[in-house]
């Protein structure tokens, strides 16, 4: 699949009108979305309008920008103005935005032309994209297994050729996770880099907006029209693929104490045969440690539970009934958690933001695997890794969710398959507010990574 930047100078060539690549990628999402289900709203007539007007534009030297008529979903978590954002729940039915969320404004702005709205985990607490009031999302190389969650359908109609790019959301790993199980890359920024504004909130101190795509380059480009940038066709210096030491030597630290301790037998393969890539590549890899990394569940659950029952608590209490019955469960567990509790989940969560800046000070940045087993089957509620069972979900948030605690920009990209084709991915973890030198290293090592077995 050629990237976006390559089908922006197609199109501006003529090679390639904007209203054919829209239509193919609606033809994709009608020939393959009621086994994917990667769309809870789909925007044909909208899309096929705003394409040909992109067309019109650019035949008059009305250029917005390399994402001028390229076509992108986003999660329906975010508000699109006159369209429902449904938040794959019952509690919705009838809601319609009156505006744009600033992110997506910017993008709309830019030129881009939104082909639908996207699938996830009910209210975006859950990380397999099945508890959803319009079915589950299946995973696109594989659909009799789950697609990963919060951000289900944003990761599978990237991978399927339904949409060039995404968006979608990230509070503990949705974002990664599902990019991970689909084969796709996915960037949580810095926290706070975007704006979560017009976002149904899930834990608002835990919430990030970002892309995903098929490159890097894919995902640098959304994420720097969605912080403001104006990005052009031409090569742009400041592009995530334009690095100005691509042969200077990277200091990469592997955190393996908790991070490596329970790994899938494929999962741990293509990690090391990875990082093996990357040393030949002149990368010096080194062992790091988090000194509480076995506090990481506990302030990561206290903090998510305790703040999405506050945002969920009147409509729990007047129509419980209308939530999906584990997001319910999960919802009211916040109940049993005290303002003292989070008060010291959130001390908790400091420490750990202190020693993730710490090891970050003596590495570039961190690297790890994004999910620790590749993408289950359908209706799988616990795997064994290690030698012992345990939860799905917490398996699912185990690698990725320190870094929501922590506020530090993380990006995961697809580094092989298991030897049935199931991706296997790895994550790049960079210094907070860094998020644009963290797209620059992922960029420079991107073909090293992405080697497949």
């Amino acid at each position: 699949m050629p990237s976006i930047r390559e089908l922006a100078l197609r199109i501006r060539d003529r090679r390639l009108t904007a209203e054919d690549l829209v239509e193919q990628c609606l033809d994709t999402i009608f020939r393959r979305d009621d086994e994917v289900n990667a769309f809870i709203t789909i925007l044909a007539d909208e899309a096929r309008e705003r394409a040909r007007r992109a067309d019109r534009e650019l035949a008059h030297n009305q250029d917005l920008g390399i994402l001028h008529g390229i076509p992108l979903s986003i999660k329906d978590l975010i508000d699109m103005e006159g369209q429902p954002t449904t938040a794959a729940s019952k509690i919705r039915v009838g809601h319609r935005a009156t505006s744009d969320a600033p992110v997506l404004a910017r993008l709309k702005a830019s030129g881009v032309v939104v082909v639908g709205k996207c699938n996830l985990h009910e209210f975006a607490f859950g990380t397999t994209g099945e508890d959803s009031a319009f079915g589950p999302t299946r995973n696109p190389r594989a659909p009799r297994h789950m697609a990963g969650g919060s951000s289900s359908g944003s990761a599978a109609s990237v991978a399927a050729g339904m949409a060039m790019a995404s968006v979608g959301t990230d509070t503990g790993g949705s974002i990664r996770i599902p990019a991970a199980a689909c084969g796709v890359v996915g960037l949580k920024p810095t926290l706070g880099e975007l704006s979560t504004d017009g976002v149904v909130p899930l834990a608002p101190t835990l919430d990030h907006v970002g892309p995903l795509g098929l490159t890097v380059d894919d995902v640098t480009v959304v994420y720097r029209i969605m912080a403001g940038d104006h990005v052009t066709v031409k090569k742009d210096p400041q592009d995530g693929r334009v690095a100005n030491h691509r042969h200077a030597t990277a200091r990469l630290g592997v955190p393996t104490r908790y991070f490596l301790d329970l790994l899938d037998t494929d999962v741990s393969r293509a990690f090391v045969d990875m990082l093996a890539r990357l040393r030949e590549a002149g990368c010096h890899i080194e062992e790091v440690n988090i000194p509480h990394a076995d506090t990481i569940a506990t302030t990561y659950r206290h903090t998510q539970l305790y703040e999405a029952f506050q945002c969920h608590r009147q409509m729990l209490e007047t129509r419980g009934n209308d939530y999906s019955p584990e997001v319910y469960q999960r919802l009211a567990a916040g109940r049993a958690l005290s303002e003292e509790d989070y008060l010291q989940t959130q001390r908790d969560r400091l420490v750990l933001r202190s020693e993730v800046d710490a090891v970050l000070e003596e590495v570039v940045a961190l690297v790890l695997p994004t999910l620790a087993f590749p993408a289950p089957p359908l209706g799988s509620k616990r795997l064994v890794l290690g030698g012992q069972s345990s939860d799905l979900r917490s398996l699912s948030l185990r690698l990725t969710q320190l870094f929501n605690l922590t506020g530090h920009p993380a990006i995961t990209l697809p580094c092989g398959t298991t030897p049935s084709g199931l991706p296997c991915a790895t994550q790049l973890v960079g210094r907070r507010d860094k998020t644009a030198a963290l797209l620059a290293l992922a960029s420079r090592y991107e073909s090293v990574i992405g080697m497949t077995r």
